[in-house]
């Protein structure tokens, strides 16, 4: 069983298959939020009419305290409530949970319009955008994450200290040691495909412990919805095992950061639009053996393309906290670490913020700049903004990029921090016109307040530096 549809439910409620539905929502954070129901109660009642959740989901941290300064939610109007709608299309089974399916779910107002500030929301503002021109857009995650063989609650207890990853060296397209996690990776790859969520293939990843996790292409509200309940799903089987993920974009200043590389493109009429081959040439200059030896498109890509991608360079610094949305993500970006850290395009090179890769309908961006930690709907609707701002605007993404980016000081850098890209964010003019005010100023402010608490902290690093020898 994969995505179902209401009488298929009806049909496993009845045969005991099935007893339970959860009723989840993507938070700001792309975590998902929400509550179990009996699954009887869910067809006689839920499905029709939809639930409600405190309001107060939208403006917590990740510790749920509730956070002031909001408009959307906030302490002097009492933190009601906001409706869950939810999206029978999302319905599907949990195979690694017993008993249970899933069903996503649209913040409304009581009014039955749609919460601005919520991530589905930005999404599905951005892909109306595409209605007028009969475009769709295919696109795709592509995850990183570490294995530990700890549990959470052994990680937990030692402060996530001396943590053991699953592999004892680098395991980057090794087949030997990601054989021992092979009995979990199976599992996710098997209970993926079970769910609704088609996986391509899984890899061992650069550093010690570290996997990757390729998605099969979808429209991007169906991507997005896959891709929280993949690291919702990954965690919970890895923990039935014993084990443990983390996501976090750099967890430890010697191994390389977890990535979230985006893959977009443009289709219509059947056809990739993105896609015009006008001649052939040699690269001056190869990012290894098959783009050097390759015959490549003289200009590659339509004019489209070449529009959508001059959007991107242009205004994805002004929408980097949407790529990279905490304190940790600016880490990854070091020189030599697989993360960008200059705002260039290339095809099939590794240094640069956006790599072209493909031919044909497999001809696409890959966005190298989003972390694991990315919200999924966010992302993906900053470069739907961004890209479609480059077409409106008659934009061009000049020449592709040959050579090392990260050595190269005239390209633009990527903010350096989590500050920076808040007040990029907040001054930005085009993200409040694709966007609107209340939308900036509502991830501006969890940004800012996020900064401040880790500016409040005292870190091990202070104390190993400061507290004898100060």
């Amino acid at each position: 069983m994969t995505r179902m549809k209401l009488q298929a439910l009806r049909s496993a409620v009845r045969s005991g298959a099935l007893d339970t539905v959860l009723v989840a929502l993507p938070d700001p954070f792309g975590r998902l939020v929400g509550k179990r129901f009996r699954a009887d109660y869910f067809l006689d009642s839920v499905a029709e009419h939809g639930t409600h959740g405190c309001n107060y989901l939208l403006t917590v941290n990740l510790e749920m305290d509730p956070l002031d300064g909001f408009k959307v939610a906030n302490w002097d109007a009492g933190f009601g409530d906001f409706a869950l709608r939810p999206d029978l299309d999302t319905l599907r089974v949990l195979p690694w949970q017993p008993g249970a399916a899933l069903v996503l779910c649209d913040h409304v107002k009581h009014d039955g319009t749609l919460v601005a500030e919520s991530p589905r929301s930005v999404l599905r503002r951005q892909l109306e955008r595409l209605a007028p021109q009969r475009w769709t857009c295919y696109c795709a995650s592509e995850l990183e994450f570490y294995l530990f063989n700890q549990t959470y609650h052994s990680a937990f207890a030692s402060g996530y200290r001396d943590l053991q990853p699953s592999s004892d060296y680098r395991i980057d397209y090794h087949l030997m040691q990601p054989t021992r996690d092979e009995p979990l990776m199976r599992a996710i790859r098997n209970g993926m495909v079970a769910a609704g969520v088609p996986i391509e293939s899984s890899k061992g990843e650069w550093s010690r412990g570290q996997h990757e996790i390729n998605f099969t292409y979808a429209e991007p509200l169906e991507m997005a919805d896959r891709h929280v309940l993949f690291k919702q799903g990954v965690k919970e089987i890895a923990d039935q095992q014993g084990k443990s993920v983390s996501f976090m974009p750099k967890y430890a200043p010697s191994e390389a950061g977890n990535s979230c590389h985006i893959h977009i493109s443009l289709w219509g009429g059947g056809r990739n639009l993105f896609w015009e081959q006008r001649g052939t040439r040699h690269a001056a200059r190869g990012t290894g053996e098959k783009s050097a030896l390759r015959p490549r498109p003289s200009a590659l890509g339509s004019p489209l393309f070449r529009q959508f991608l001059g959007g991107l360079l242009k205004y994805s610094p002004e929408l980097c906290l949407f790529f990279a949305p905490t304190i940790n993500s600016y880490k990854r970006y070091q020189p030599g670490s697989w993360a960008p850290t200059r705002l260039a395009w290339a095809a099939d090179n590794r240094t640069v913020g956006y790599r072209v890769v493909g031919e044909g309908g497999a001809f696409r961006i890959e966005n190298r700049m989003p972390g694991a930690d990315a919200n999924p709907y966010l992302a993906f609707a900053a470069m739907l903004a961004a890209g479609l701002a480059g077409v409106t605007e008659d934009l061009d993404c000049g020449e592709e990029y040959l050579g090392n980016a990260y050595v190269d000081a005239r390209l633009p850098r990527l903010p350096n921090s989590l500050r920076d890209a808040a007040d990029l964010l907040e001054r930005s003019k085009f993200a409040r016109a694709a966007f609107g005010d209340a939308v900036v100023e509502f991830y501006v402010h969890h940004a800012r307040l996020e900064q401040q608490a880790f500016s409040d902290a005292v870190t091990d690093w202070e104390r190993a530096r400061y507290f004898e020898r100060i």
